[in-house]
């Protein structure tokens, strides 16, 4: 069965935040939000859709930030006009053409259409640290080696 017209827009609101991320745009990224939506970062931090571009800016501005290649694992209706999206995701440091290990992630994003458009509802990063199964975390690597080598952004 093909994707819906509302996992193929969530898809390509989930490539947008990457690209933001990607190209270090804080306010582009905080735009995707909801007004009530939030962002769990790798740390922990929650951040109101409010305060996600002054989050962000300051990391942007002060540190070298990796970029990100993901694979979405799963596309899921929850409802009229609402989608889960889950991923996993790996960052190539600054300068480097592969993947840090030590930096993959598990990534959610849930969104809701909303006028003008389809929304980021919750947006959550969280390390793939895989405690005691080196297997799995070699295997999340190298389940995203391929697209680190080439630049591709999502699969």
């Amino acid at each position: 069965m093909g994707e819906t017209r509302a996992e193929s827009v969530v898809r390509e609101l989930y490539r947008d935040l990457l690209t933001a991320w990607n190209e270090r745009d804080a306010e582009r990224f905080a735009g995707l939000f909801a007004e009530d939506g939030v962002l769990v970062g790798f740390d922990g931090s929650q951040v109101d859709a409010s305060d996600i571009g002054k989050h962000l800016a300051p990391i942007f501005q002060d540190h070298p930030t990796a970029t990100y290649v993901a694979r979405i694992r799963e596309l899921r209706i929850l409802g009229p006009g609402a989608v889960l999206l889950r991923s996993v995701a790996g960052m190539i440091p600054p300068g480097g053409d592969s993947l840090d290990p030590a930096v993959n992630a598990v990534q959610t994003l849930v969104a809701e259409r909303r006028l003008p458009g389809w929304r980021v509802i919750l947006f959550q990063s969280t390390p793939a640290q895989y405690h005691g199964r080196p297997e799995a975390a070699a295997a999340h690597t190298a389940e995203l080696a391929s697209q680190a080598t080439n630049a591709q952004l999502l699969t």
